[in-house]
């Protein structure tokens, strides 16, 4: 089972998506996982889907949002060991350009990705095993990168890059690394199909470095990356994992000019 074995990994936003596939990814490998989203039925559905795989998991409801909350789920996360892996994945996100975005839809956003990274983390920490827990966030170029229609999304994103880097830089003396995992195009979840027009499918992949979406085991296997003796010395790192999005247009094929 190689060195997950016995390991006890939290996920948050677990429900579905990229989330729920890096759970699985641990789980494989032989973690205990803790599963958490907003959503009761959800979660417990996600936390069945892996016990029916043979994970030892269990599933949470808590938003995000309510840190009292999260602090009992890392208490009962951690009752018969302390935590080696934190995901924090819960993010919100929409389509609108800024005169059309409200100041209540804008703060739901940076509440959950923002403020929700930072709950997550900070509830963890009194759990986690020190040294060697690994921390890991999941943001988006939108944090580097402005775009248009985006600057609820933007702005938390980024907030989430500084959050991971800071915490990194406080917490490394204990023995807790933190980084984040930075996604491109991922098929088949749930921020492609609300942000991105199938029928755009060819144009989106013309535009990247390496032609093609990437998958969710792309980013469980950077999450266990991020986690295993290999990046031991990796902290304060955010790793894009994204085909070549963040280089820029790639439609131009240097092969043939």
């Amino acid at each position: 089972m190689g060195e997950f074995a016995g390991k006890n990994v939290f996920v948050a936003g677990a429900s579905s998506g990229i989330n729920l596939a890096i759970a699985h990814a641990f789980g494989a490998a032989g973690a205990k996982v803790t599963v958490l989203s907003r959503s009761a039925e959800k979660i417990e559905a996600a936390a069945q889907g892996l016990r029916d795989a043979g994970v030892d998991a269990q599933g949470i409801a808590c938003d995000v949002r309510d840190y009292a909350g999260l602090e009992a789920a890392f208490a009962a996360a951690a009752t018969d060991a302390k935590i080696d892996v934190v995901v924090s994945g819960a993010a919100g996100n929409f389509l609108a350009p800024a005169l059309k975005v409200s100041a209540n839809a804008f703060k739901t956003v940076v509440d959950i990705d923002l403020l929700g990274t930072y709950n997550v983390f900070r509830a963890s920490y009194d759990h986690l095993v020190k040294p060697g827990a690994s921390l890991i966030a999941i943001t988006a170029g939108q944090a580097v990168h402005p775009m248009s229609f985006q600057i609820h999304a933007c702005a938390a994103k980024a907030g989430v890059n500084m959050v991971t880097k800071c915490l990194a830089l406080e917490w490394g003396p204990a023995g807790v690394r933190v980084n984040a995992i930075s996604p491109g195009p991922i098929a088949d979840t749930e921020g492609m199909k609300r942000l991105a027009d199938p029928e755009r499918e060819a144009a989106i992949k013309k535009r990247l470095a390496l032609r093609d979406y990437g998958t969710k085991a792309d980013i469980a296997e950077a999450a266990m990356y991020l986690s295993s003796a290999a990046a031991k010395y990796v902290t304060g790192t955010i790793l894009n994992v994204d085909g070549g999005s963040d280089l820029g247009d790639a439609s131009a094929d240097a092969l043939n000019v």
